[in-house]
C-alpha cells in the first residue's frame, strides 16, 4: 500500500487499504466494512490541510468519483453538489449557471468536504466562512447510516456538522446558499506600516472584503480591497493574459518560489530581499466575477499557521507579533497575511460567536518553520486565539475546549454519530480526545 502525503509534505501515513467509491452506497459499504472489522476509514480530499486532520490510518477513500453539481434551486438560491467536487470546479460550474458563492478563501484546490470540514474562510462580507453558507448536507455516520441534515430535518446535525473536522461522518453531498453571479473590483496598493494599521479599520468598514499583507523586516504592507459592483457583467475589467502570466504566475510564483528557496541557504539576505520586493509593490485595479478575484494561484509549496483572535484585539496582536519577531533574530521571507471575518453560528468555526481577526504565518516548505510558529503561537493563545483546524498548531482538546463555548455540543454529537470512532486518527484524538 502506498504512503499518503499531504500537499505541504508535512504529514504522511500508511493506510492499510484504498478504495475509490463510485457512489453513496459504496461509501456506506466501506464504513460498514471498517465498523465490522474494528478499523477506521477516512476520505482524504486533496490533502491541502497542513495538519494530519485527514490522514488515513486504516482505509483510504478517494473522492474523485463523487464530483459535480446534483441540483440547482433558483427560487431558493441553493445548489447541491457532491462533496468530492473541488472548489475550483464548483466555482466554474456556478459561473456557467450565473451563480456564485458569497465568499471564499484564496485557494480553490480543496474538495468541498475538506473546505467546510476544516473551517476554510475568506475575509469580510456577511458570511466569510464557507461553512456559514451551508444550508444542507448528507453524511454517512460511523454506524453506517446515511443521514440527511437540513434546517427542518436533523437540524441539530446541520448546526454542528458544517465544520465537522471529518469526525462526524463522511460527507457525500453539500447544499450551499448561493446568489446571482456578481462582479468584484479589486484595488491593490502599498502602504507604510503605520499608515496601514491606522487606516485598516476604516478600510475594512468601507470595502466588502480586505486582505492585508505585511512583509517581515520591513515597514511595507500591501492591502487588497474588494468592492462588490453588482450583477452587470459588463462592469468586468479583468487582468489581461499578459498581466496574469507576468504578475500572478511568473513573479508571484516562479520568481518568488525560486528566490525564497535560495534564501533558505542565505537567511541573512532575507531582510534586504523583503525590502527590495516591498519597494516594488505597485497600485493595481481590476474587476471580474467574484471567484476570479477571491482566488489566487499558489504554486509555491509552503507551511502555514493561522489563528483567529477577537476582532477588537487584532491589530494589537499583530503589533505584538512584530515586536517578538524583530527581537528574535529569525529571518522570514514570506509575508504575514491578515484578514477579518464576521461572527457566525457554527460551533467549531474559528469565527463562532465573535467577529474575528486572522493572522496567518508562512514559511517556504524547505525553511525551518517550527521556531517561527513556536514564537507566535503563545502570543495568539494569550489573546484567546483559535487555530485554523487545517493549519499547523500544537493545541489539544484540553486547551481548545475553553475557547469554544459549544465544544461539548460537538463532542456529544460525535459520541452519537461515531460511537466506535470509525473516523478517528491521531490528529482527531489530540484535538477532540478519545
Amino acid at each position: 500500500m502506498s504512503t499518503w502525503t499531504n500537499w505541504s509534505g508535512l504529514e504522511t501515513s500508511r493506510p492499510t487499504r484504498e478504495a475509490t467509491p463510485a457512489d453513496t452506497d459504496a461509501v456506506v459499504a466501506e464504513v460498514r466494512r471498517a465498523l465490522d472489522s474494528g478499523g477506521t476509514v477516512k476520505m482524504v480530499g486533496t490533502g491541502h490541510s497542513f495538519t494530519a486532520i485527514s490522514a488515513p490510518q486504516g482505509t483510504l477513500l478517494r473522492p474523485t468519483a463523487l464530483t459535480g453539481i446534483i441540483s440547482v434551486d433558483h427560487e431558493a438560491q441553493t445548489v447541491t453538489a457532491r462533496a468530492g467536487t473541488p472548489l475550483k470546479v464548483l466555482n466554474a460550474e456556478l459561473e456557467a449557471l450565473g451563480l456564485s458563492l458569497h465568499n471564499m478563501g484564496d485557494i480553490a484546490e480543496q474538495t468541498l468536504a475538506g473546505a467546510i470540514s476544516t473551517g476554510t474562510h475568506g475575509t469580510g462580507g456577511t458570511a466569510a466562512g464557507l461553512s456559514a453558507q451551508v444550508v444542507g448536507l448528507e453524511l454517512v455516520t460511523g454506524t453506517g447510516e446515511l443521514l440527511r441534515a437540513t434546517p427542518t430535518e436533523n437540524a441539530d446535525v446541520l448546526d454542528v456538522a458544517r465544520v465537522g473536522l471529518g469526525a462526524l461522518g463522511i460527507l457525500t453531498t453539500i447544499t450551499f446558499r448561493v446568489e446571482p453571479l456578481f462582479v468584484l473590483e479589486a484595488v491593490e496598493e502599498p502602504f507604510g506600516w503605520a499608515e496601514a494599521l491606522a487606516a485598516y479599520d476604516e478600510l475594512a468598514a468601507r470595502a466588502d472584503h480586505v486582505d492585508m499583507y505585511w512583509f517581515p523586516h520591513t515597514d511595507r504592507v500591501q492591502i487588497k480591497q474588494n468592492f462588490r459592483r453588482g450583477t452587470d457583467l459588463s462592469a468586468r475589467r479583468p487582468l489581461s493574459r499578459l498581466q496574469l502570466a507576468l504578475d500572478d504566475r511568473f513573479l508571484q510564483n516562479t520568481v518568488f518560489g525560486a528566490a525564497t528557496a535560495t534564501l533558505n541557504r542565505v537567511p541573512a539576505a532575507i531582510p534586504g530581499f523583503n525590502r527590495l520586493g516591498a519597494r516594488l509593490l505597485s497600485h493595481r485595479t481590476y474587476a471580474d466575477v467574484a471567484h476570479r478575484v477571491f482566488v489566487a494561484e499558489r504554486d509555491v509549496v509552503f507551511r502555514e499557521m493561522e489563528y483567529a483572535v477577537p476582532r477588537a484585539a487584532g491589530l494589537d496582536v499583530l503589533r505584538e507579533c512584530r515586536r517578538a519577531l524583530d527581537a528574535s533574530g529569525l529571518r522570514i521571507s514570506f509575508p504575514v497575511e491578515l484578514r477579518n471575518a464576521p461572527a457566525d453560528d457554527v460551533p467549531l468555526s474559528t469565527a463562532s460567536g465573535r467577529d474575528s481577526f486572522y493572522l496567518a504565518f508562512h514559511t517556504h516548505r524547505a525553511a525551518e518553520h517550527r521556531d517561527y510558529f513556536a514564537l507566535m503561537e503563545p502570543i495568539l493563545r494569550a489573546h484567546d486565539g483559535r487555530p485554523h483546524w487545517g493549519k499547523v498548531h500544537t493545541r489539544t482538546a484540553a486547551d481548545l475546549a475553553p475557547v469554544y463555548p459549544r465544544f461539548a455540543d460537538f463532542l456529544a454529537l460525535r459520541d452519537r454519530l461515531d460511537p466506535q470512532r470509525v473516523f478517528a486518527n491521531d490528529y482527531l484524538r489530540r484535538v477532540l480526545g478519545e
